[in-house]
């Protein structure tokens, strides 16, 4: 074997998975996975903690992994993350803790996400929990929203000792982890929901289609349903728009509601009662991860795909792992190409959309090379489908009715981001709602940040 490189990772063909909706990546199976951790030279002063936004023992649990205890592995992951098998598939490892693995500089990085993910899928189909064994504090803390942030913040507070209850506004517990991932990303029965079933066994109480803001407020909860401190994890699911003409035609969607749609809704079910339209020839306009998300679904309902994106390959924002999938699975990908105008028949369904041409100059505020248009490229794209991907940003129903809690030019909570305490007494927030769109690691390690934090201020 040789200790420079991956275990290969095995994944379905990209002709057979381009027509399904089921998993990508297959994972590793006990052999490859054993291989993958004697790779770790198990440094003394781990680089790979410090790229973590939960702060992880990943030598340790993958010392245990090269043991073969991998019931043990599980618990040491346990005690930093309540979705070891979320993280494992979505995190960008690449950018965190693979990113500072020491055995990349001369090779490849350990292969740390699939670790975690094998770990935490031999978990489940053994039946192994996370243990939580705490004397209980007789305290209640609330919990909105059940997504990666919620989720963390409620699982760590159930094990210090309190009463945790999440309310959730929709139908289903898990956030953007049911509503905005795809299933051949991250399967949400055999996965998610499995994920939440262990958090639920710490104590942890869940209330579905309670709108903070109009079933009840954040004031009530705290003054006449008893609850101590309340931390927001609400998210961001307020899409952002272009602002070009025809925005407003039938067959233009915002990524956010066409994943929801498709994934919470089960629109791609010929026999589900909320269809979703099946466009035959679909523009995604955007590059992030949610952009090739929206992009490999349209795919898979059966239709032509293309990826609109302003800047060259190099400054798209989605992990390369992604961007690597959708060109597998045949997304054409319009680089430096800018829509300026929808187009759409007399009776306002699309039928095209126009483009400009752009190229790189001077880096913007954001350190990427601004695009500029390039005088006479406009051409037209022939479409019956567009779907912007350009961001969200927090829905202000929260912070609206909430008295004291203050936000930013952007509709972001207001928030210290060592331990989520925002300008309102006893309310703490993270993930989204604080930081706008972000990961899901990035939400779960402002989830644990802000549970450290209430059971300091409910410690006093």
């Amino acid at each position: 074997m040789d200790v420079l490189k991956k275990i290969p990772v095995r994944e379905q063909d990209p002709v057979e998975r381009a027509a399904n909706f089921e998993e990508v990546c297959l994972g590793y199976n006990v052999e490859e996975a054993c291989a993958e951790a004697s790779r770790c030279i198990n440094c003394k002063n781990a680089q790979c903690v410090k790229g973590c936004p939960v702060s992880i023992d990943i030598p340790g649990f993958i010392e245990k992994v090269k043991e073969g205890d991998i019931a043990a592995a599980y618990q040491i992951i346990s005690e930093s993350s309540a979705l070891p098998a979320v993280c494992g598939r979505v995190c960008p490892q690449e950018s965190q803790c693979e990113g500072k693995c020491i055995r990349g500089i001369k090779g490849e990085a350990i292969s740390i996400g699939k670790l975690e993910r094998f770990v935490a899928d031999w978990a489940r189909e053994n039946g192994i929990k996370p243990t939580a064994t705490v004397e209980k504090k007789g305290k209640k803390v609330a919990v909105i929203g059940s997504g990666p942030a919620g989720l963390t913040c409620a699982g760590d507070l159930a094990k210090m000792g309190y009463d945790v209850t999440i309310f959730e506004a929709l139908h289903e517990a898990g956030g953007v982890l049911v509503y905005g991932i795809p299933e051949f990303r991250l399967p949400k029965q055999a996965v998610v929901a499995k994920e939440i079933e262990n958090v639920k066994a710490l104590g942890v109480k869940i209330e579905t289609n309670v709108v903070i803001g109009k079933s009840t407020t954040i004031d009530e909860l705290m003054k006449a349903e008893g609850f101590s401190a309340v931390f927001i994890g609400s998210g961001a699911g307020l899409p952002k728009f272009m602002g070009i003409p025809g925005e407003n035609s039938n067959g233009v969607f915002s990524a956010n509601e066409y994943l929801t749609r498709s994934n919470l809704m089960k629109a791609f079910d010929e026999n589900s009662t909320t269809p979703i339209m099946r466009g035959h020839k679909v523009a995604v306009v955007g590059g992030g991860n949610v952009a090739m998300d929206a992009a490999r679904t349209a795919l898979r309902l059966g239709a032509e795909v293309h990826i609109v994106y302003r800047r060259s390959e190099e400054e798209l924002p989605a992990r390369v792992e992604e961007v690597h999938h959708a060109k597998e699975e045949g997304i054409i990908f319009d680089l430096l190409t800018n829509p300026t105008e929808i187009l759409a028949d007399e009776k306002g369904w699309v039928t095209g959309m126009k483009c400009i041409r752009m190229e790189l100059g001077e880096p913007d505020e954001s350190g990427r090379r601004k695009p500029v248009e390039i005088p006479g490229s406009e051409f037209v794209m022939e479409l019956d489908t567009v779907i912007m991907s350009l961001g969200t940003s927090p829905n202000p129903l929260i912070s609206s009715t909430t008295e004291g809690l203050e936000t930013n030019r952007w509709k972001c909570i207001i928030a210290d981001e060592a331990n989520g305490a925002t300008t309102k007494e006893g309310v703490y927030a993270g993930g989204d709602a604080v930081t706008g769109a972000a990961t899901v690691i990035l939400a779960m390690g402002a989830g644990k940040a802000a549970a450290k934090g209430i059971d300091e201020y409910l410690s006093k």
